[in-house]
């Protein structure tokens, strides 16, 4: 299989969907690190994690690398993985404290739906890797 480059259209839609999830994941880690008594204020009780200052820069901070490393093309993957990672934390705390199914509890999912097919559309070293198949013979 060769690598071939995306669609103009295909590509236009994954920067979209990628820049989506950019700019959630940017702002969700910079609230963290720039105003860490905000993300405390704002957040829900009862999470499991201690609601200080120190913890909403560790945070911040292990969403910021990676978000990082997902906006930068060569590191993408990596970074998508280690996103995926950090979402499936919190979809887990919010499944454990029995936080509204579609609106708090799959939204990681939906950013890493969001995530993974933002790349999946700008990047043919992952359509490569996982090719979709149509038909019957597939």
């Amino acid at each position: 299989m060769t690598d071939t480059p995306p669609a103009k259209g295909q590509l236009i839609t994954g920067r979209i969907l990628s820049g989506l999830v950019i700019l959630f994941l940017l702002f969700d880690a910079g609230l963290k690190l720039v105003s860490p008594e905000t993300a405390i204020k704002y957040s829900p009780p009862g999470l499991g994690w201690p609601l200080d200052v120190q913890t909403m820069y560790l945070l911040g901070g292990l969403l910021l690398i990676p978000t990082l490393l997902y906006i930068w093309p060569r590191t993408a993957i990596l970074g998508a993985i280690l996103i995926t990672g950090y979402l499936g934390g919190a979809i887990a705390t919010h499944v454990r404290i029995g936080s509204p199914l579609f609106s708090h509890s799959l939204f990681g999912v939906y950013l890493g739906l969001m995530l993974w097919g933002g790349l999946w559309l700008r990047d043919p070293r992952l359509r490569t890797l996982i090719p979709l198949r149509t038909g019957a013979g597939a």
